[in-house]
């Protein structure tokens, strides 16, 4: 079995602009099987935020099953008969042949049309390390210098990753450096619990440009970041806000 977890994040556009993890998909695309259910978070977004639930799931607290991937996911895989696909693939550093899970790992699942994101589960090794990969968000609301920064970002280039406790939208933020001090954007605000805890619990934590994909890229797939660090005692993902509503 090739079982592997993604999550489903709503953004509250209309008034806090906050993140809420609200679904998960456990994926096995070899059977092939698929399974959504909400998770904490959903409870937690229609309570404050007013979350709409999704017109293919419309009950909080059911199991869905499906042997195809659900249209909602499926929506946010580029179809591989178009001519740019080998070049979209290239974008998000991942061979022409993966599979529609390792596609959305990477590209966030984003769409214009609507204010969901997809991001993968964190994984925690036998000797408690872990790497993960996101594109670099926020990076439109920089300053002109630092925005000039991201321009010169080469492949391998070695990152800062600082803690912000006076962020205005969400208090608390990880922030994106350059060596050279250019704040260039923040780390996924779903991530921040889990990189926080990394960066409270052990020193060796570092991050690095993986691309940087040129303009007219989509913005919110700009520039490519992997992450690696490690925990001694937290479990990733583990919290309420995670754990499925049905078991």
């Amino acid at each position: 079995m090739n079982e592997r977890t993604l999550y489903l994040a709503w953004q509250d556009k209309a008034q806090s602009r906050r993140w809420f993890p609200i679904g998960r998909l456990d994926a096995d695309v070899e059977r092939p099987r698929y399974r959504f259910r909400y998770i904490g978070g959903a409870e937690q977004a229609k309570k404050t935020a007013g979350f709409p639930l999704l017109i293919e799931f419309p009950e909080l607290k059911a199991d869905y099953r499906s042997p195809e991937l659900f249209p909602v996911f499926q929506n946010r895989v580029m179809n591989r008969n178009r001519p740019d696909f080998t070049d979209y693939m290239r974008s998000l550093d991942l061979p022409p042949m993966a599979d529609p899970v390792e596609i959305l790992s990477a590209n966030g699942g984003s769409r214009m049309t609507d204010t969901y994101e997809v991001f993968p589960k964190l994984v925690k090794r036998a000797d408690g390390s872990f790497t993960c990969r996101f594109f670099l968000h926020g990076w439109r609301h920089v300053n002109a210098s630092a925005q000039a920064r991201i321009d010169q970002l080469a492949t391998g280039e070695e990152l800062y990753v600082t803690l912000e406790l006076t962020n205005p939208v969400s208090t608390m933020a990880v922030q994106i450096q350059t060596t050279d001090y250019h704040m260039v954007g923040w780390a996924p605000r779903y991530l921040v619990a889990d990189l926080v805890q990394a960066m409270a619990e052990s020193p060796k934590y570092a991050a690095q440009v993986v691309l940087v994909n040129p303009q007219p890229a989509p913005s919110k797939q700009r520039v490519l970041i992997q992450m690696c660090g490690s925990w001694d005692q937290h479990e990733p993902m583990c919290g309420p806000e995670f754990r499925p509503l049905v078991t």
